[in-house]
């Protein structure tokens, strides 16, 4: 995933409200940046992490600036913005990453279940015409090398997964997939200590036959890119 404008250097000075971040870019402008991120960015918010902002495209646009990246002091890459997860999950399935996806014939975005409770990040058609439906979720909490999901108690992400493990039941292929972007991680785990329902519904989605799949980024000033399967322990 190329950025489509060259993105701009700076440095953190606070997260707030969610959805604003306070930036100092090095040409010495102060900016308020939006944070495309919902969830508790444990570890991603230091004031005095290095940050990446995209100009936005849109003049009518309130915050002209979007926060894309984060680098630790120890120069470990951090993608703040989660809309891209399922642009680099995209990738990711057309490279044929895993071999599930090798007899991939069709993608579609967006896609609503045949019983039509639940809405997924993809439906992916075979070759043989069979369906797997596929749902991703952004990894950026990390201890050590050590990712977690969630970083936050979430009741939409295990209504989604127990939508998988429903499909899967009844004899649909499903998916779950972890993007990583981390450059710290080099696995996941589902984070019981911040949401133990979530990690119990995905251990039932397991038993019942929904695949769980970690893929790994690099990330740079330039660009984001798939570049590893990494495992994910249960």
């Amino acid at each position: 995933m190329q950025f489509t404008s060259p993105l701009l250097r700076g440095t953190l000075i606070r997260r707030y409200k969610r959805f604003f971040a306070d930036i100092s870019l090095d040409s010495g402008e102060e900016i308020t940046a939006h944070c495309p991120n919902t969830g508790a960015m444990t570890g991603c918010t230091q004031p005095g992490f290095t940050a990446y902002v995209s100009p936005a495209n849109n003049p009518k646009r309130k915050l002209k600036f979007t926060w894309e990246l984060a680098v630790t002091p120890d120069k470990q890459w951090i993608g703040i913005n989660t809309q891209h997860a399922n642009t680099l999950a995209q990738e990711a399935i057309e490279q044929r990453v895993h071999p599930i996806f090798e007899d991939l014939q069709d993608i579609r975005r967006e896609v609503t279940s045949p019983d039509g409770q639940s809405r997924f990040d993809f439906c992916l058609t075979q070759r043989d015409g069979s369906l797997r439906y596929l749902e991703v979720k952004s990894v950026t909490l990390a201890e050590g090398s050590q990712g977690y999901f969630p970083d936050a108690v979430t009741s939409r992400g295990t209504k989604h997964v127990q939508g998988l493990a429903e499909l899967a039941r009844a004899g649909t292929h499903t998916c779950l997939l972890f993007c990583v972007q981390h450059s710290a991680i080099e696995q996941v785990s589902v984070a019981r200590h911040i949401d133990p329902a979530y990690a119990a519904a995905v251990i039932d989605a397991v038993e019942a036959g929904v695949q769980i799949i970690a893929v790994g980024c690099e990330m740079s000033q330039e660009k984001i890119t798939i570049n590893q399967l990494l495992p994910v322990i249960l």
